[in-house]
């Protein structure tokens, strides 16, 4: 079966071949114009690629092209490809397109595993290197850890901001990138205009190299958060589709950037402090309001401060998103329309992804309603589809991924004493809903079965966290809060700290690790005021994939990887009085003592313990004592009667005594009926010897009543 990979060695030879022809250099869209002239598409290569402005045989082949620019075959500028010398020397030495393509491929396999060495070299360079200076290309990789030989090609092909400065020992063009007469004249009519002096021979002065010590030093000097800016990658969403009504996208995918309006900022002195750009802001933009001079400012602050090279850029046009890397410091230039004036160069490979092929995490940052959104926490989702070939399916990639809940076993059903298809079922309203409510009288298992059930779930117990709920308990004891703290010991002033509560903890650990699935289990759900609990995050339980502005703390995802499982005690407070809100949000299992799996889990309990030849047949007495029992609401579970001490001499009668009576009474409160008489052992034991029939007999106590607003389980 032919595959898209099969044209790409063929025509990138042959781009390479026509780029070596005069005048050197063409537009990517002449120069594809040429190539599949000389090389027709197949058939399967020329079908539309979703978003119809290319075949896949051009979109695979410009994907292809990118690598040859990390090999320093090929140099891309403002949608103009230009062949490198090193490109020359490689065809010169083969005719296989295979070899091209392997030097190509294996040129990304370095880059992939050395991007942290790349990173230090560009940021050598751009700190320690100036202008009438000069380092040599042994001292640079030396530094770095890299391969002196791949330094140099991709100095070549990524041309980064004073890789012109690094040559070789002896002050010439480095001979690994196989330098051409007209190319080394250019070189030194740079570096003379920089003020490097060069002698009779176009070498440059030793007195302006700089030593690996100097190097060091002047590294040393940079301060110290720069130096860890650099080091670490990070990902942003920049939006550029609709910049004062236009889409720049389609411009800076062709001439190789991305950008900011900034056209009142003009020029900016370097070292600008956030606070002096935030003054400068107030200042040159006091025509908006405070809320968008803040905006910019901040903006501004992370274009220039916190955005570095080796960063990924994400953008989205169209209904598709389009990924590329930082390659060069932030610029400010004249731009004709004023649209584009605060620009850093990216290296937009040819990758488009549909907005339904991303990950549920990144569709929901997509959503933000700022030009300028952190995607760091996505880095590892960003770098797989960065990685991912043009005709990787998104499901078998990895990229789009699903995190799926694992399917409960035969064991775990036989443990928990219930049936397997049921808990088939729970893990599949988990799976499908992410939020649960458990609901029934007490004593049915409620909180007992959602821990195990979220436990096995989770693989991991540091993934499951379980909250109680009361009447006080408020968003701020829930997800995030002020609270009162001293400013410092024994000063007795005392401050306020944001601090987060046990569900932000939870969704912290969940993006941190997110391939595991997360569960916060909520006990006692309806004992407090959900729409004060919740507050905005109502949003995000029903709707995973948008973002939604807190009360304390910006804009906020929920992780698809959280799951939540409540539990409430319809003796407390019935299910129909339960918003309608949370009704539509959760999904609603019934446990209750005349329904499966909680109507025999007392007898199967009895039988796995070995306590069957008790004087008593304990589940009939608990049949019996809730067939009296009118309210379903306020029936017994089993779990009271689920302790061996029950079965010890006079257990029976202390539990029914100290746990079981008791619940009776507060239903029956103020209503004059004897408790005891009605539900004590006495009467029920009395009403078993009889044989007297009970509703439970005649399966009226079993008939489970509708539950208004709730769906059927």
């Amino acid at each position: 079966m032919p595959t898209l990979r099969q044209g790409v060695p063929p025509r990138l030879r042959r781009a390479l071949e026509i780029l070596a022809e005069p005048p050197g250099g063409l537009h990517v869209q002449e120069l594809w114009a040429r190539v599949v002239a000389d090389i027709p598409l197949e058939e399967h290569e020329a079908v539309p690629t979703k978003a119809g402005r290319q075949t896949k045989g051009e979109n695979n082949w410009r994907w292809y092209t990118s690598d040859a620019v990390l090999a320093g075959l090929l140099w891309k500028q403002k949608g103009v490809w230009r062949i490198t010398s090193l490109g020359r020397h490689v065809l010169a030495q083969s005719d296989d397109p295979e070899d091209l393509l392997e030097i190509t491929r294996s040129a990304l396999s370095y880059a992939e595993k050395h991007r942290a060495g790349y990173q230090y070299a560009a940021k050598i360079l751009e700190t320690a290197v100036q202008p009438g200076q000069w380092v040599s290309l042994n001292d640079v990789a030396e530094m770095a850890d890299l391969d002196r030989d791949r330094l140099a090609a991709w100095l070549c092909g990524i041309r980064t901001p004073g890789g012109q400065r690094v040559l070789g020992s002896d002050g010439r063009p480095p001979q690994q990138i196989h330098p051409l007469p007209d190319q080394i004249a250019r070189w030194q009519k740079l570096l003379a205009a920089e003020g490097l002096p060069l002698d009779a021979t176009g070498a440059a002065s030793p007195t302006h190299r700089l030593s690996s010590d100097q190097l060091s030093a002047a590294l040393a000097r940079a301060d110290d958060s720069d130096r860890e800016r650099h080091a670490v990658r990070r990902g942003w969403l920049i939006r550029g589709a609709a910049v004062q009504g236009v889409n720049l996208v389609p411009k800076w995918l062709l001439e190789g950037f991305c950008s900011l309006p900034a056209s009142r900022l003009q020029a900016l002195p370097e070292g600008l402090s956030k606070d002096q750009l935030k003054l400068l802001v107030d200042d040159r933009y006091g025509h908006l309001s405070y809320n968008q001079r803040t905006e910019l400012a901040n903006q501004f602050a992370v274009f220039l401060d916190r955005v570095n090279p080796g960063d990924l850029i994400a953008t989205f046009s169209a209904g598709r998103l389009h990924l590329g890397a930082v390659t060069g410091p932030a610029e400010f230039i004249v731009s004709p329309d004023g649209r584009s004036n605060l620009r850093r160069t990216v290296n937009w490979p040819a990758l488009d992804v549909d907005h339904a092929d991303l990950p549920e995490e990144l569709q929901a940052k997509l959503t933000s309603q700022h030009d300028v959104v952190d995607l760091t926490q996505l880095l590892d989702v960003l770098e797989k589809l960065l990685d991912r070939s043009p005709e990787d399916d998104p499901e078998a990639s990895g990229t789009r991924r699903t995190l799926r809940l694992p399917d409960p076993t035969a064991e775990l059903a036989d443990e928990l004493l219930v049936g397997l298809p049921w808990l088939q079922e729970v893990r599949d309203l988990l799976d499908e809903r992410r939020q649960l409510i458990f609901y029934g009288p007490p004593g049915t298992g409620k909180t007992f079965l959602a821990q195990a059930i979220a436990e096995y779930l989770a693989g991991d117990a540091h993934a499951v966290k379980l909250v109680q709920f009361h009447p006080s308990y408020a968003y701020e004891d829930f997800f995030e809060g002020f609270r009162p703290v001293q400013q410092s010991q024994g000063s007795g002033t005392v401050g306020f700290e944001l601090r987060p509560g046990p569900f932000r903890k939870l969704v912290a650990l969940a993006e941190e690790n997110s391939d595991i699935p997360h569960f916060l289990i909520i006990d006692e759900i309806n004992r407090a005021n959900l729409a004060k609990v919740f507050g905005e995050l109502y949003f995000v339980l029903e709707y995973r994939n948008r973002t939604v502005d807190l009360q304390y703390s910006g804009e906020f995802t929920l992780p698809s990887n959280i799951h939540l499982i409540g539990t409430m005690n319809t003796a407390d407070r019935s299910i129909a009085l339960v918003d309608a809100a949370m009704r539509r949000r959760f999904a609603f299992v019934a446990l209750h003592p005349d329904e499966e799996p909680t109507r025999d889990l007392l007898p199967r309990w009895l039988a796995r313990e070995g306590l069957t030849h008790t004087s008593d047949d304990v589940p009939a007495l608990l049949r019996t004592l809730n067939s009296r029992v009118e309210d379903k609401d306020f029936r017994i579970g089993p779990s009271y009667l689920m302790r061996e001490s029950v079965y010890a001499d006079g257990g029976l009668e202390r539990a029914w005594r100290t746990a079981v009576l008791p619940l009776l009474e507060e239903h029956h409160y103020g209503d004059g009926t004897d408790v005891a008489k009605r539900y004590g052992l006495p009467a029920l034991r009395k009403a078993l010897a009889a044989n007297q029939p009970s509703p439970a007999d005649s399966g009226d106590a079993a008939t489970p009543a509708a539950v208004p607003g709730v769906d059927a389980q």
